[in-house]
């Protein structure tokens, strides 16, 4: 089993990457932020950007840095027989890094980059409910993202993905870095 694992700041692309992965390449699939919206939601609360954010912390500090790796671990130890690749979306942290990395023996990591202009008005258009709603919002989720440590994890890829181009733009990133890595 092949594991690639994505990681970028709110807005740069790491859905649409994951999903042109998974085309490409039938694989499981896995968002690290939907263990949080989970918890979110086994709260009781409003998936708002405030809550998501306040429970991305909570957990984190109740439960360890790498808890979010930690269960979607679990999640794929339930489907590993069944897929050839797996996709795991959003990496935050390092302990999440390392985590995935002593876990599973193929474990590779990309990173996808945007720049912040580009990703505000990505989820400004987007309309999910912990979409930033002004500036402001947004440089407060960036500020958040990078206290967890994603700027780290982003400086430890494997790979990086340039996601300022139009979608078939990406995917022809995305069948060279494929061909060039892994389908060789």
């Amino acid at each position: 089993m092949k594991v690639i694992g994505t990681v970028g700041m709110p807005g740069s692309g790491k859905s649409v990457v994951s999903q042109i992965f998974r085309e490409r390449l039938n694989s499981f699939y896995i968002v690290m932020g939907d263990v949080i919206r989970e918890e979110v939601m086994k709260e009781g609360l409003e998936p708002t950007p405030d809550n998501v954010r306040r429970i991305m912390l909570t957990i984190r500090e109740r439960e360890g840095n790498d808890i979010v790796a930690r269960r979607c671990i679990e999640k794929l130890k339930e489907n590993d027989e069944k897929y050839e690749w797996v996709i795991i979306e959003g990496l935050r942290g390092l302990e999440e890094l390392f985590t995935f990395r002593k876990h599973l023996s193929n474990f590779f990591l990309v990173a996808i980059h945007a720049s912040p202009y580009i990703r505000f008005n990505r989820l400004k258009t987007r309309a999910r409910s912990d979409a930033p709603k002004n500036r402001e919002m947004f440089d407060k989720r960036d500020l958040t993202e990078l206290k967890v440590g994603i700027g780290s994890v982003i400086a430890l890829a494997d790979h990086i993905l340039a996601n300022e181009g139009t979608k078939d733009d990406l995917r022809g990133k995305i069948d060279t870095f494929l061909k060039d890595v892994f389908i060789r």
